[in-house]
């Protein structure tokens, strides 16, 4: 494919209270063996995209590490390859990203040194699949300058949460409105762009110069009545992670047949790092209804319309109803646990019980798993 493609992981976002606390939005566990990133890294390997760059900042430990080797989504090339950028002290610049145009500035030398005519930039944040060169032969067509990747929402969808926009009957966007107060529209961008490289490049030095740093507010909302913008609608199943609630209705979507088999059983694939760890083990006594058990995974009680992630411990007794237990935790004998979210490498206490009402509870256990 004649693109490379930037991949936005770094940002922070405070309503995934303390999900976010030690993982960057991109590394959030998903289905029971990916991460949220993958979805985005998949798709642009699947597009045939072989240069691949992938900007972090936000409790990046996790993502690097999960990003550590290319072959996983089949980047390590002679040609091309997957690039990790973190903000960096320089001679010009001390900054941290202060936005999304400012992490692509920071790194402007990446796309300099490219001879691909196009980028493709994607958030790291949402689930999805969608072939890329699609939307660059709809780009082409359209003799666009940026193409916006958006979607219809239901009526039922709080779509003031998301940047909105309105097209034309040529599917130009006249109007983009940033999180408004009230929608005009219930189309939303899904962060998903194309745009010439040379273009990315005038557009992101003239940002810098006037120190504007953010691409959606500074870029395209600013550039709407001068370039040609117009917008690709996808049509099949998107989710972003905005939320605690976003994020855990992504993974119990996953429950459902239609959703399992979409991503898993048809063409193109979704590719992850892979852990070496043997399948999941039921013991006498365990039933499990309607469920995702990852590998490594110990079940000893009743698991019910609940996601396990890999490394999870059920004890005797146990009752996991609607909630998602993530990697490595250890549910002690005798503990009901229903409507929650279990952060990662907890210690559930024999005989707890954890029960949201009225919401996703988040259960973080601050004990020490292992004592010397």
């Amino acid at each position: 494919m004649r693109a490379i493609g930037i991949i936005l992981a770094g940002g922070n976002n405070h309503r995934m209270k303390e999900l976010s606390q030690k993982r960057a939005i991109g590394a959030m566990p998903i289905a029971g063996s990916y991460r949220s990133i993958d979805f985005a890294l998949s798709n642009m390997s699947n597009s045939h995209i072989q240069k691949v760059a992938v900007f972090t900042q936000y409790n990046a430990r996790s993502l690097n590490e999960h990003l550590s080797s290319s072959k996983w989504w089949d980047f390590g090339r002679k040609q091309g390859g997957l690039f990790v950028f973190t903000p960096a002290v320089t001679a010009e610049n001390s900054n941290w990203y202060r936005g999304t145009a400012d992490a692509v500035y920071q790194n402007l030398s990446f796309l300099k040194s490219s001879h691909e005519p196009y980028v493709v930039i994607a958030s790291g944040d949402c689930v999805y699949k969608l072939d890329l060169n699609k939307v660059l032969e709809y780009h082409i067509d359209k003799k666009a300058d940026i193409t916006v990747v958006c979607k219809e929402m239901d009526a039922s969808v709080n779509v003031e949460r998301y940047g909105t926009i309105k097209m034309n009957e040529e599917y130009r966007i006249e109007e983009f409105e940033e999180k408004p107060i009230v929608a005009k529209s219930n189309t939303i961008s899904c962060g998903i762009y194309v745009i010439r490289r040379r273009l990315l490049i005038e557009m992101i030095e003239k940002c810098a110069e006037e120190d504007r740093y953010d691409f959606v507010r500074d870029i395209l909302i600013r550039h709407k009545d001068i370039k040609r913008i117009f917008g690709y609608k996808l049509k099949e199943y998107w989710r972003n992670i905005a939320s605690v609630e976003d994020y855990f209705r992504v993974n119990m979507d996953f429950l459902k047949p239609e959703i399992r088999n979409y991503f898993f059983h048809e063409y193109p694939d979704i590719y992850s790092k892979v852990d070496d760890l043997p399948p999941a083990k039921y013991n006498v006594g365990a039933q499990i209804k309607n469920s995702l058990i990852s590998s490594g995974c110990i079940v000893n009680g009743i698991v019910e319309d609940s996601v396990l992630f890999k490394k999870a411990y059920i004890g005797n007794n146990c009752y996991i109803k609607n909630s998602i237990i993530l990697n490595d935790v250890y549910i002690g004998d005798n503990t009901h646990i229903e409507n929650c979210i279990v952060e990662s490498r907890d210690t559930i206490r024999a005989n707890s019980y954890h029960k949201g009402e009225g919401g996703i509870k988040i259960v973080v256990e601050r004990n020490e798993r292992y004592v010397i």
